[in-house]
């Protein structure tokens, strides 16, 4: 009763007051949806760049592919499946494929399913008029306009509907990047119609923004929920904003730019040399567009990146995130809090971790995100076990619970990089763990060179802990744990060929066991990891060396 009291206290006394009673009233508060006739529409006076084109979800007339899961819409009923998960059927409704690769050759299903939805959900009925999926049905519906497909009456008249709903329940209590989305869908929607109700939806959008996009986009560039994954999606929603202004001839702050900017540069550091995320926080792959595409569509809207220089060792003080490179190896690593305190929906227990390439190779990483939800699946994936950090006492270093929550959270309480000579090396420190008995304190260092990257854990305090480091692999790679137990052989499953190899402190108990690792939503992929296991006194400390050729 005491822990569960405890954990309530710690998740509920960082809200916001809007974040309470603004649940209240949406939940109590259902507006009836305004059906007059649409305003006139504006035909653009340029041209809408191409933007990020996502992979095609619409693989038959009736038939779609999310999250790795097939489903038909065969009836009405199947719009609110009650079998489907809320994500799925989030985006059946957002008709993403309307923009996706191909969306060309898809046009007269295209058609046919916006008439479908249109007749078969009734205003304010069912998931689809929720306000995130109408946000994103909103801005698709627009942006398929803009490849000249001429709106067909009854198009138009549900677009306005639309909007006026949104402006009635905007996600205020959620805030984050979901009210980022709605404000977004508000903006498109003002600048694609014309008259005073249209200026008025533009105006409530930008005055969102305002600051919104203060709020959400820190100093350095990161989005403040500290997901590589989020980021990606507010900077495609930034582009997005600035190529519709354009379109209409409509000037936007030139604050944008810069914001933008930042943004990209942030996105262009914290990525691996095969052009991916990093796995901090709920991030996968598939749900936003590829960075290098961002990087692609922001060049052809005039947005440069803030800073086009290659940087082999950078810390981003404000997100918390550090890129540490030698030779052909990356490293990046997790000092950050684990949200902002408000809205740590999106965190996962991963204080500490890190993320390390060879190359385009992945070596060490995090679990990864397949399911959202409040399952124990999506618990394990959030769990501190499933990254590549430290776990005391088999807990995790912030109490993440159902499928969002959080209630005690790590505090970073050390964060620095710096050079000595050819050695890039990283340190920080967390308190997440001082609840337990003996306070004790994580305190990481990461030293990188070429061929060897050293990582010495300590752990401060007093008492006597169970302690277990946890090196996540990725998929395609074994360990071969050698006899006398203080060297691992990572192979490559396919051809045999040595990897890397890993020198720990004689006498660790090392176990190699079999894992997942989780790429994209719906997906696991069967993998390695390896713990090392210490017991006793603290404070102890640990040195763990991987080695490779020299390149």
């Amino acid at each position: 009763m005491i822990a569960s009291l405890a954990r309530y206290w710690n998740t509920l006394r960082y809200l916001k007051p809007i974040q309470v009673y603004g649940r209240l009233w949406f939940r109590l508060y259902r507006p009836r949806p305004d059906l007059k006739s649409a305003p006139d529409y504006q035909k653009p006076g340029g041209t809408f760049v191409e933007p990020c084109r996502r992979s095609p979800s619409l693989i038959g007339s009736t038939q779609f592919e999310f999250l790795g899961e097939t489903g038909m819409l065969a009836d009405t009923a199947d719009w609110n499946h009650p079998d489907k998960s809320k994500l799925w059927l989030y985006n059946l409704h957002y008709f993403n494929d309307l923009n996706a690769l191909g969306c060309v050759k898809r046009t007269a299903w295209h058609r046919a399913l916006i008439a479908r939805w249109i007749v078969e959900n009734p205003p304010a009925l069912g998931v689809g008029w929720e306000p995130y999926p109408t946000s994103l049905r909103i801005v698709n519906w627009v942006k398929w306009t803009m490849r000249s497909n001429a709106p067909p009456p009854e198009c138009l008249h549900s677009l306005a509907i639309q909007a006026r709903w949104l402006c009635r329940r905007l996600e205020r209590y959620l805030l984050g990047n979901h009210l980022f989305a709605n404000a977004k869908a508000l903006v498109f929607a003002g600048l694609f119609f014309s008259g005073d109700e249209a200026s008025g939806w533009y105006r409530a959008g930008m005055r969102l923004l305002d600051g919104e996009l203060q709020e959400q986009v820190l100093k350095d560039g990161g989005h403040f929920e500290r997901s590589p994954m989020y980021h990606l999606i507010i900077l495609e929603d930034l582009l997005d904003m600035v190529n519709i202004h354009k379109v209409f001839g409509i000037s936007y702050p030139p604050q944008w730019d810069v914001v933008a900017g930042r943004m990209l540069r942030w996105s262009r550091v914290m990525r691996h040399p095969d052009g991916g995320i990093p796995f901090f926080n709920d991030a996968a792959f598939g749900i936003a567009p590829e960075p290098e595409q961002l990087d692609r569509y922001a060049r052809d809207i005039g947005v440069e990146c803030s800073d086009s220089e290659s940087h082999r060792i950078y810390h981003f003080d404000q997100s918390g995130y550090a890129r540490l490179e030698a030779g052909d190896a990356v490293l990046l690593v997790d000092m950050a809090p684990v949200g902002p305190d408000y809205l740590p929906a999106h965190a996962h227990a991963d204080s500490l971790s890190f993320e390390w390439s060879l190359g385009v190779r992945r070596v060490v990483v995090n679990g990864g995100t397949s399911v959202y939800g409040s399952g124990s699946e999506r618990l394990r994936q959030r769990s501190t076990s499933s990254h590549a950090t430290v776990v005391v006492d088999g807990k995790n270093s912030s109490d993440v619970w159902s499928g969002f929550r959080v209630g005690r959270r790590a505090r970073i309480i050390e964060a620095r990089i710096w050079r000595e000579g050819e050695m890039c090396c990283a340190v920080g420190a967390h308190d997440g763990y001082r609840w337990l008995l003996g306070c004790p304190v994580h305190r990481r260092m990461w030293s990188l060179r070429v061929g060897e990257l050293r990582v010495i854990d300590d752990l401060l305090g007093s008492g006597r802990h169970e302690v277990e480091i946890v090196f996540p692999l990725a998929s395609g790679l074994r360990p071969n744990v050698g006899k006398d137990r203080s060297l691992v052989t990572v192979v490559d499953e396919e051809n045999g060929h040595r990897v890397c190899t890993l020198r720990v402190t004689r006498g660790i108990n090392i176990v190699a066991e079999r894992s997942a690792w989780h790429q994209h939503f719906g997906e696991t992929l069967e993998t390695w990891r390896l713990r090392l296991l210490l017991r006793g006194e603290l404070p102890l400390s640990h040195e763990t060396i991987f080695c490779w050729d020299r390149s």
